[in-house]
């Protein structure tokens, strides 16, 4: 690593002398001036100036403007075309302007483009949210309160996201989510995408974008909409980047580093980091056990705590070498390292009907884990002379291995008659994953104001699950052929979309259609059990947007989607936590469709932006979670399992505001309300061998908030404050009680502002569990669940060459950095 440190900042010392020696013999001149917002009249810092030269158009020099809007750049002498831009505003072009000696070009006012496509967008450096009409997009590096955390922990600071105490991910409140890292099914993401987030740092991330419900260019998979993480990639010139160190209490350590280096001819760029973490979590479960008349049998008490440990190392180096002024071609290798220990210390208290105490048992679970990710990707893009006519391919293919393995102690102790047993268990669960994609995105406009897209993408996955459990008899262990299982998951879509939009004065529209050929298969190998499953789909879209006003926008769109099953929710055999809880997978499980339809509307003020939609979403085959009590090893079960079930309707309602209250204070806040309404029964043979349905039947009611703070203190402190409540909500077997938790930060910038002290404490009130009550025939239970108890980060940041809150730029027209284009 120090070898390669040493290369690139040679190489950029070579390139620097290179460049000199070009141009030491021009004359040099200073070109200055002055860009503000037109509506707001503040300063627009980190404009870009772009000078090219008319006679050498591979020659490209330019500059950003200061915090007050300026700029003052030195160039050669020369005739140059003139491009001054910043994000989400018209550019000011100047076409074959000579330049021969200092000049001062004046002062632009830039308005802010609202274009057929992409809408509108409020751009501020400051904000941590920028909310478009079709998406939003959360810019990671503004927020202190995620500073030594992960990407779990960014994705639960995103508006419409909330991630759950086990760190599951559902936007508005749906939970068929399709995860993507910039803009594709990532080996990043490993094997358990839920449990990837808990293990990627959030110093990684450059943003976040939310599209609730995408157009028929994006992946059909996930019900809910899509979540793209955009990695950190260096676009600056020259060669800079950012170190951070993180400790925390309970132990959280780690460093983190990004540098790029820039010339007109490539860019490299290397994120690279260790992290270390011991996360103390904690749960109970208190279950009545019923006779067929509703009266109580016996009682068990679980209470469990658990230490979760984890060493692991994240890294990625690529270069994006420009070939041509119009085309580009980047690629990218990632690995990704994380062991981990989970000591896991279960004690059971099993009581008679009238609350006696009969046996104690303890099970300690010693759990070992070994996962490993390698990720290759590329992407090739040629722009043609038109102002965005472009052809863009990308490939990428990575590998996640996932070993698991476990201990098990079990000494049960029989308080009556004082015997105390002993056993043990020992559990292993080796998964592969291989998966590899090919996407081609065409964009012709047509005009000003028309514009056609199509595109392919092919997406093959092949995941193999060996999971046992052995029992350890007389000194031999022997396998349990009842949790044993070797399962095989493979997947094959291919993918082909088309779609036209167009503006006629204030009203636009955009029209597509998306076909794909899914062609799935679950061999459970131990069984002998084999299913194939092929299946079309066309997956229209339809987006109309009108114009009311210069910063006032109102939406309709729809859009169709699929959520396919897969990993725990397939396999029967998958893990062996509890004695009284398991999770089943089902390998029959069938795809849910999903029609989505939003009504949007967005509205900008001088200090406020305002962003609200309703929204309904009905999906067929719907899949919800039966549990039953069943007879295992002579103990009564609660056995959890998804299943499809007819219908589910989900209708809500949301909004989002910015809102920049005065120059030290700033808001932001989200709510959603949300009426879910399933229909439908399962039907299955309980304890007594008699058949027993399920009217899943049931309207549940719930909502969601999340409100922060941004306070600019004296000296040069921020203060940052978020709270969220998660409300109660009920489905036909139980509900889960509400959620309020809230997190505190505070920096300051030091080293005259290159350097960064950030403190910041997740979980103040201790107060994140899952609380949940399950009804059935044959038993109560009530438990609750702390996956991570209260966290208190501590993180330096330095930066070279490069300034506090700098936005890496992406290159022409093609959309930013890392945004999914289609495919």
């Amino acid at each position: 690593m120090r070898q390669f440190q040493v290369f690139i900042i040679l190489l950029a010392l070579f390139f620097v002398n290179f460049s000199f020696a070009q141009q030491s013999d021009a004359k040099k001149v200073k070109v200055s001036g002055k860009v503000f917002d037109k509506i707001t009249k503040q300063p627009l810092e980190y404009t870009t100036i772009t000078f090219v030269e008319v006679q050498n158009p591979s020659a490209v020099s330019g500059g950003i403007t200061d915090a007050k809007g300026a700029f003052n750049i030195e160039v050669k002498s020369g005739t140059y075309n003139i491009k001054i831009e910043f994000i989400s505003f018209k550019p000011v072009e100047f076409q074959n302007r000579a330049i021969n000696s200092d000049v001062n070009l004046g002062t632009f006012a830039l308005v802010e483009d609202a274009t057929m496509l992409d809408v509108v967008e409020v751009r501020k450096e400051e904000s941590t949210v920028e909310i478009k009409l079709d998406k939003k997009v959360y810019n990671v590096g503004q927020d202190m309160m995620v500073k030594g955390g992960t990407v779990s922990d960014v994705l639960d600071n995103v508006p419409s996201v909330s991630v759950d105490v086990e760190g599951n991910v559902s936007l508005r409140g749906n939970d068929n989510v399709r995860i993507l890292i910039d803009g594709k099914p990532s080996g990043l993401g490993g094997i358990n995408i839920s449990e990837a987030l808990k293990l990627i740092p959030a110093e990684t991330i450059d943003k976040v974008e939310v599209i609730t419900n995408p157009s028929a260019r994006y992946d059909a998979e996930g019900g809910g909409g899509i979540i793209n993480i955009v990695l950190k990639k260096g676009k600056n010139l020259g060669i800079n980047g950012t170190v951070t160190a993180i400790t925390g209490n309970p132990d959280n350590f780690g460093i983190n580093g990004t540098i790029n280096l820039r010339t007109k001819h490539f860019n490299v760029f290397t994120t690279q980091g260790y992290s270390y973490s011991n996360g103390p979590g904690n749960s109970l479960t208190d279950t009545e056990y019923l006779d067929a008349d509703g009266l109580p049998t016996s009682y068990v008490d679980e209470r469990r705590n658990n230490q979760r440990i984890r060493k692991g190392y994240n890294g990625n180096i690529g270069a994006e070498l420009f070939i041509s002024p119009t085309t580009s071609w980047t690629n990218t290798f990632a690995y990704r390292k994380s062991d981990g220990e989970n000591p896991d210390n279960v004690f059971l208290y099993q009581y008679n009907q009238n609350r006696v105490l009969n046996t104690i048992t303890n099970r300690f679970n010693d759990e070992r884990s070994d996962d490993t990710d390698y990720d290759y990707s590329t992407n090739f893009i040629k722009k043609f002379k038109t102002d965005g006519h472009q052809l863009s391919i990308d490939g990428s293919y990575s590998i996640s291995k996932d070993n698991d393995m476990s201990l098990i102690d079990i000494n049960e102790n029989d308080v009556l008659t004082n015997t105390l047993l002993n056993d043990q268990q020992r559990t292993g669960n080796i998964q592969k994953q291989k998966r590899m994609l090919l996407q081609a995105d065409y964009i012709l406009p047509i005009g000003n104001k028309h514009r056609f897209e199509a595109g392919y993408r092919g997406n093959l996955m092949d995941l193999t699950t060996d999971y046992a459990v052995e029992n350890l008899d007389a000194g031999i262990w022997i396998n349990d052929a009842q949790f044993t299982n070797a399962l095989q998951y493979k997947e094959r879509v291919n993918a082909l979309y088309t779609q036209f939009g167009s503006k006629i004065n204030k009203f636009s529209y955009l029209l597509g259609l998306r076909f794909e050929d899914s062609n799935i298969e679950i061999n459970q190998f131990t069984q002998a059990n084999f299913n194939t499953k092929n299946y079309n789909n066309l997956f229209p879209s339809a987006f109309i947007t009108y114009e009311l006003g210069d910063f006032q926008n109102v939406s309709l769109s729809y859009s169709k989607r699929i959520s396919r099953p897969r990993s725990r929710f397939i396999n029967p055999f998958s893990s062996l936590s509890s004695n009284i809880n398991l999770f089943r997978g089902n390998p029959d499980l069938d795809p849910s469709l999903t029609d989505s339809y939003d009504l949007g509307y967005l509205k900008k003020w001088n200090k406020l932006t305002f962003n609200t939609s309703a929204y309904f979403n009905r999906t067929k085959d719907a899949v919800q979670f039966v549990r039953n009590t069943e007879i295992i090893n002579n103990t009564s079960v609660l056995v959890t399992s998804p299943v499809n079930v007819g219908f589910e309707d989900r209708f809500g309602f949301e909004f989002t505001l910015n809102y920049n209250a005065y120059k030290w204070w700033k808001l932001n806040g989200n709510f959603n309300f949300f009426r879910n309404q399933t229909s439908g029964d399962y039907t299955f043979v309980n304890l007594n061998g008699e058949s027993e349905n399920i009217d899943f039947s049931n309207t549940a009611l719930s909502w969601f908030a999340r409100i922060t703070s941004k306070v600019s203190l004296p000296s040069g402190i921020e203060w940052q404050t978020n709270g969220t409540y998660n409300a109660p909500q009920t489905n036909a077997q139980g509900r889960s009680r509400g959620i309020a938790s809230m997190n505190l930060a505070f920096s300051k910038d030091v080293m005259k502002d290159k350097g960064t002290i950030a403190l910041n404490v997740s979980d103040v009130f201790n107060s994140r569990k899952r609380i949940m009550e399950t009804n059935l025939p044959s038993q109560n239970a009530y438990s609750e669940m702390q996956w991570r108890e209260r966290q208190v980060n501590l993180s330096f940041t330095y930066r070279f060459n490069r300034k506090k809150s700098e936005r890496d730029r992406p290159r022409g027209e093609g959309g930013e950095e890392g945004e999914y284009m289609g495919g």
